[in-house]
């Protein structure tokens, strides 16, 4: 700054303890962390942000929610999936399958590890052999094996496993595959930066005339996803080369120039608020970001589409085309949530844990007023377990007022109150999460509105 004037606001944020030049045998010092705006508005919005962020904080949550964990034990960077993270992470998985089935896509499933001579034939030894674990030495002389950094190689081989015809094509395999990457131990951070994580994959292979028609259809995709899951403010960022740095990349600038021009092409056709950015592609191909700005403001990259001329090179991969020669496909990479432990981060702090009706681990929760009604409790939640609801009975010996205050903190979206009068009358007395008492219906018409609440959720509009 030009001078101290400039600042119309401070906050000390933190202290730490400081050896003086960093010599333990010098005198330990003070070190004052602080911030300063222009304007006390733009420092209160500030510090109001913080707060937020740390009440929505996904590791914070996910230990209150007992959602996930980590372990020493297990190892850094490797997390456990608790039984609810497990169900709400299943369930993200069942509702992308269905739209990757209604799509075309093929489930596949690969190995963990594989051969190192299959990274060096990708490029991905050369490229992220750094950030990869070491080679897995087998019994066997001189043969070496790497966990699994990506699964575009194997889906490669999936490709090669037969002869293809150009009537097969576009062909689309898609799987939730996991893969391991070593990170430094200070760059670990909750679910966003693990070492082992797992991608909502497919690649497709096509012609050169189905490309862009097949990256449109992609991005419909990830919109979809987006509208569901309620990301209304996102920007896609066209990820290129970086033309100063051209020994990043592998592949032909023929190749390069129709993937890139192809790529920007389908943005601008489908009229996505884009940026620019060179340097970011993939060391194979072009690639679009889809970058999110979450419920308080914060941008994240979530889903991602490439194109790819290059691996079908290095794998020599091939279809007959209608001349009956041989032709070369087109490699098209995408994610549209990218990793399940990254997005189900994004999505708990996006929605503050309050996750939609139709993907929370425990839609509804029964609380009988005394233990003479847990027969009946029990009874309510087989009928909604009959509907598809997830329910879970509260039987323990606590007052009812606990019980909701509970419900409320494990941020269950409905409670349903049973005593002695809904058990004669067969009905339940309803509670919504953050809005209170809505009143008495009978268990079915209950189901009912469940069952259409999460059909105008998962609705797509037209």
């Amino acid at each position: 700054m030009p001078h101290t004037g400039f600042v119309k606001a401070a906050k000390v944020m933190s202290i730490a303890g400081a050896y003086w030049k960093g010599d333990e045998s010098n005198k330990q010092l003070t070190r004052v962390y602080g911030i300063t705006f222009p304007k006390k508005q733009e420092l209160t919005a500030y510090l109001e942000l913080l707060e937020q962020a740390r009440a929505r904080d996904h590791r914070k949550l996910g230990k209150e929610m007992d959602l996930f964990a980590f372990s020493d034990k297990v190892g850094q960077g490797l997390p456990l999936w608790l039984p609810k993270g497990a169900e709400l992470r299943s369930r993200l998985e069942d509702f992308l399958k269905e739209a990757q089935r209604k799509a075309g896509y093929q489930g596949v499933i690969t190995p963990h590890i594989g051969n190192k001579e299959l990274y060096i034939t990708s490029g991905h030894y050369a490229k992220y052999g750094a950030d990869s674990f070491q080679p897995i030495q087998t019994p066997s002389e001189g043969e070496e094996y790497l966990l699994k950094p990506m699964n575009c190689p194997h889906h490669c081989e999936v490709y090669k496993s037969r002869p293809r015809s150009y009537r097969d094509l576009p062909v689309r395999f898609a799987e939730f595959g996991t893969v391991y990457r070593y990170e430094q131990s200070g760059e670990l951070h909750g679910l966003t930066r693990v070492r082992g994580f797992t991608q909502d994959d497919a690649h497709i292979f096509c012609t050169a005339d189905q490309v862009k028609e097949e990256v449109s259809n992609v991005i419909d995709l990830v919109l979809y996803i987006f509208k569901i899951l309620d990301f209304e403010d996102f920007l896609v960022q066209v990820s290129l080369r970086d033309p100063e740095n051209p020994e990043k990349y592998i592949g032909s600038d023929e190749n390069w120039e129709k993937a890139e021009r192809a790529i920007q092409e389908v943005a601008e056709e489908k009229n996505l608020k884009t940026v620019v950015e060179l340097g970011e592609a993939a060391f194979y191909g072009p690639k679009l970001d889809f970058m999110v700005r979450d419920a308080i403001g914060r941008k994240w990259q979530l889903g991602t589409v490439q194109i790819d001329y290059n691996l079908p090179e290095r794998f020599e991969l091939e279809y007959v085309g209608a001349d009956n020669s041989k032709h070369r496909p087109v490699m098209i990479h995408r994610a549209p949530f990218g990793s399940m432990e990254r997005f189900v981060a994004i999505l708990i702090e996006h929605c503050a844990g309050k996750f939609p009706l139709w993907l929370t681990p425990e839609q509804v929760k029964i609380l009988p007023i005394s233990d003479r009604f847990n027969e009946y409790a029990e009874g309510v939640s087989k009928v909604l377990e009959n509907h598809d609801i997830r329910a879970l009975v509260d039987d323990r010996s606590e007052k009812v007022g606990k019980k909701i205050r509970d419900a409320e903190l494990e941020k269950i979206p409905y409670m349903l109150i049973v005593g002695e009068s809904e058990a004669a009358e067969g009905t339940v007395s309803v509670r919504k999460q953050g809005e209170g008492d809505i009143g008495g219906l009978t268990v079915e018409a209950f189901a009912e509105r469940i069952r259409s609440e999460i059909a105008e959720m998962l609705k797509k509009e037209d």
